[in-house]
C-alpha cells in the first residue's frame, strides 16, 4: 500500500517558508521536492482549516466555523476513508484534531495517548499546550511511523503559530521557530523518503504582523506546499505564479494513498500529477 506522511506546520506563511526554510528549499532547488503556494480557505483559523485539510469541504458547508466550535466532524475525512480501505491511521497532533475525529471534548488525563483500532485515528499522541516542543512532536510522529507502522500519519506542530501570536510574523522569534522546525525535519525526512513514504508539508493558515490570522490578506492566507512523491511532477511551480486552492489538499492526499476521494471533495487540478497517478481516486 502507498504510505503518506502529512506534515502541517501551523501558522507558517508562504513568504517565511520560502525565505527561511533552508532544508526544504534545498530539496526543491535540487529537484527532489515539488513546491507550490496554497491559498487557504476562510476564516483563516486553525480548527476550521484542520477540517478543510482533512475533508475538502468548506466552512460554510462543514459547520466548523471557528476555533470555538468543539465537536466531532460530520464529514468524511481522509482518516475515515483511509481506514475503510485498510490503512492504519495515526496522528501526532494538537488536541483539536482529536476532538474533530476521535473524541470531543478532549480529556487531558485520558486522551493524550490514544491507541484504539476502532477510532478514525487509530494511533494518536495528542498535546494540549501550544509551546509543546516541535522536536518532541516530530519524534512522537516518528514513533508512530516506526513502532506502530501507521500508513497515513499526520504530524502537526504549533511552535511557529505560537511564536507568531506572541511576536508577530515580522519578528525574529517567528522566523527562528520556522528555522528550528526546518532543521528538525531535516533529521527525519531523508529516512522517511528512503523507506518509501510520500511526504506532504503545508500549513493551515499564515500569520500577519498584528500577531494574528483570520482575514483575507496574503499574509493570512498564502501558505507553502512541499511534495515528495513519485506520483507528482517535481518542479518549483511557484515560479509560474500558480495558486492551489486549499480544498484540493484532502482529495490530493487520497490520490497519494490510492484510495477513492470523498463524495464532497473536489477534483485535483492545481497540483500536477504524473499521467496515470492516482487513478483509484477518480
Amino acid at each position: 500500500m502507498d504510505k503518506v506522511i502529512f506534515i502541517v506546520l501551523d501558522g507558517l506563511n508562504a513568504k517565511t517558508a520560502h525565505n527561511h526554510m533552508g532544508f526544504l528549499e534545498h530539496l526543491v532547488e535540487k529537484g527532489i521536492m515539488a513546491a507550490y503556494t496554497v491559498k487557504s480557505e476562510m476564516p483563516a483559523q486553525s480548527r476550521p482549516l484542520y477540517e478543510v485539510l482533512q475533508t475538502g469541504v468548506p466552512t460554510a458547508e462543514n459547520g466548523i466555523t471557528s476555533n470555538r466550535t468543539v465537536r466531532r466532524s460530520k464529514e468524511r475525512s481522509v482518516f475515515e476513508i483511509a481506514k475503510e480501505n485498510g490503512f492504519k491511521t495515526g496522528a501526532a497532533s494538537y488536541y483539536w484534531v482529536s476532538e474533530l475525529y476521535n473524541h470531543a471534548p478532549f480529556q487531558v488525563m485520558e486522551d493524550r495517548i490514544q491507541l484504539d483500532a476502532n477510532s478514525l485515528i487509530e494511533q494518536g499522541i495528542f498535546y494540549h499546550e501550544d509551546h509543546y516542543p516541535d522536536s518532541h512532536l516530530i519524534a512522537d510522529g516518528d514513533y508512530l511511523i516506526r513502532k506502530k507502522a501507521t500508513d497515513y500519519t499526520l504530524i502537526h506542530s504549533m511552535n511557529i503559530d505560537d511564536a507568531g501570536h506572541k511576536f508577530g510574523a515580522d519578528s525574529k522569534e517567528y522566523v527562528q521557530a520556522a528555522v528550528r522546525v526546518d532543521a528538525e525535519l531535516s533529521q527525519y525526512i531523508w529516512r522517511w523518503m528512503s523507506e518509501g513514504y510520500q511526504i506532504v508539508v503545508t500549513s493551515d493558515h499564515g500569520m500577519n504582523d498584528y500577531h494574528t490570522h483570520n482575514g483575507i490578506s496574503n499574509e493570512d492566507r498564502l501558505v507553502p506546499l512541499y511534495l515528495f512523491s513519485d506520483k507528482v511532477i517535481i518542479k518549483d511551480f511557484r515560479k509560474e505564479g500558480a495558486i492551489v486552492p486549499q480544498l484540493e489538499i484532502a482529495p490530493f492526499l487520497c490520490k497519494l494513498l490510492g484510495i477513492p476521494a470523498g463524495d464532497r471533495m473536489q477534483a485535483v487540478q492545481g497540483i500536477i500529477m504524473k499521467r496515470g497517478s492516482g487513478d483509484a481516486a477518480e
